[in-house]
């Protein structure tokens, strides 16, 4: 069986979709559970991006063992120093250079000619293989340029030590049988000389199906993401590639990857979490509605045979469906059974702190379902946080003027303030800027149910902006209570900020001696 190499893109692809920005310990996070999912190489961050795109790589590098861990970096000498120094201590790693090769990103982007698109390319090879052995060369925008200018570039990359070749289809144009074709001509020119690999980009909403073509024609790794975040209209989705080659073994049967399927839902879960995209209801494999049915039809022969109407099992992605009812009366020992069979081993003290939270949840609901727990585990911080809210009290609603009342924690001292707002939730975030003394402009709000019943849990997303140069900050909220789900998620947003803060200012991992 041929081994297909899932290269995920995740925490640097994905992490380009438009709010869809991570903390360095949220990226650490994905990048845990990504090793757990079976990812062969995941694409850590693009290093020479940002302070913060460097030591997210770099503290990647020393937690995950098992996962190759790359930087993408640029055909440029400093993009290639940075990503060797962001992975230095990684077990596995790879240094993943690029440049375009299209006529009409060289004519207007590069402004360069074709012999001096080579000799950079060239020159980024040899320079990126002075630093690891494993080295990968994308042809950006591979996907419109002319055949005979890849197989010249790949002669002179492979010559330099490239080891993967990458033709991504970056803005996403061609259709399947275009892929396979070119893939088949380059993989046939290759003669394993190199590992071919493909990008598909989802503009036209064929990227699952451009990869699934370019696998049939000879590619040995796709490059993916989870829930198919990315730019625009986004990448290949890695569930979707990698159930289909499971549940079609009768056309995929001599391809196999190293993906436990059992992590696809937990990963997807909390890729949602920290970004706050949540995939559409019906998404493949991963949609709220991917394994629900409606129809009585449907329900009638799912209930007959479950093949009738589903193709794959629920199960098969670790959609586990609860076999202990958990509550206000369970023990400890139930919670770490249900959290060993959602996939988590937790040490002791994360275990407890887990508990209290747990114990605190099921006092408000009848019954705490797996989507329950997942979302407590994903708004778990592995930082220490500079505010707690300690109490929130808000107006009466027939109240003419929406106003909040707030207790915050900092440290040993207790603060307290009021304020008003244009609605309730304005008035919340303004009263806790006033005892802060932080300012943060509200970008984006979003209210989810994590479960189901009347008393679900609300799971909110916001999205606020404290510096005006910087991007806004994520933050999440969790509470049968909207409202306080709500402050929670804001100060949660100020606490990641004032981290990420602290954490580049006391940082020493980007430094000229470093590289």
């Amino acid at each position: 069986m041929k081994t297909i190499k899932i290269f995920d893109t995740t925490l640097r692809d994905g992490e380009q979709s438009p709010g869809a920005s991570m903390n360095i310990e949220e990226k650490v996070k994905i990048a845990l559970q990504l090793e757990r999912l079976g990812v062969d190489i995941i694409e850590a961050g693009f290093a020479a991006a940002s302070l913060g795109d460097f030591e997210a790589i770099s503290r990647i590098s020393k937690k995950v063992t098992k996962s190759t861990v790359c930087s993408l970096a640029r055909a440029v000498d400093s993009d290639i120093e940075k990503a060797a120094a962001a992975i230095k201590d990684a077990k596995h790693q790879r240094i993943h250079t690029f440049i375009a090769t299209s006529p009409i990103h060289m004519k207007y982007k590069l402004k360069m000619s074709e012999d001096e698109v080579v000799k950079r390319a060239v020159e980024a090879v040899k320079l990126a293989k002075s630093f690891c052995d494993d080295v990968e060369f994308s042809c950006e925008d591979a996907g419109r340029s002319e055949i005979p200018f890849l197989k010249r570039v790949m002669d002179a990359v492979i010559e330099a030590g490239a080891t993967t070749i990458n033709f991504p289809d970056t803005v996403g144009y061609r259709m399947p049988h275009e892929i396979g074709a070119m893939i088949k001509e380059l993989v046939k020119y290759a003669n394993n000389r190199a590992v071919i690999s493909v990008h598909n980009h989802n503009d036209l909403g064929l990227a699952v199906a451009n990869s699934l073509a370019a696998i049939e024609n000879g590619a040995l790794q796709v490059e993916c993401t989870i829930n198919g975040l990315g730019e625009r209209a986004g990448n290949a989705a890695l569930e979707e590639i990698v159930m289909a080659l499971k549940t079609r073994a009768d056309i995929y049967g001599e391809y196999k990857t190293n993906i436990n399927t059992k992590e696809i839902y937990p990963t997807s879960r909390l890729v949602s979490s920290i970004t706050g995209i949540v995939p559409q209801p019906n998404k493949a494999i991963v949609g709220k509605n991917a394994f629900a049915h409606e129809s009585g039809i449907h329900q009638d022969g799912v209930l007959k045979c479950q093949q009738t109407y589903e193709i794959m099992s629920a199960s098969d992605i670790g959609m586990e469906k609860n076999s202990i009812i958990l509550g206000k009366h369970s023990g400890k020992h139930a919670f770490k059974d249900k959290l060993k069979k959602l996939g988590y081993e937790l040490e002791e003290k994360e275990l407890l702190k887990l508990f209290e939270k747990f114990k605190l949840l099921a006092d408000s609901k009848k019954e705490v379902f797996d989507d329950d727990i997942r979302a407590l585990l994903n708004s778990q911080v592995n930082f220490e946080p500079v505010y707690q809210l300690v109490n929130l009290q808000l107006s009466d609603c027939s109240s003419a003027m929406a106003t909040a009342a707030v207790m915050m924690k900092k440290g040993n001292q207790h603060i307290k303030a009021a304020g008003i707002g244009n609605g309730t939730i304005d008035a919340v975030f303004k009263t806790i800027d006033k005892a802060t003394g932080i300012h943060g402009l509200l970008k984006d709000y979003q209210v989810q149910a994590v479960s189901q019943g009347k008393d679900a849990l609300a799971k909110v997303n916001v999205q606020v902006i404290f510096d005006d140069d910087k991007p806004a900050v994520i933050g999440r909220g969790l509470d049968i209570d909207t409202m306080k789900a709500s402050a929670e998620a804001y100060v949660n947003a100020l606490n990641s900020y004032l981290s990420m803060k602290d954490s580049l200012r006391k940082s020493n991992l980007y430094s000229e001696e470093r590289i």
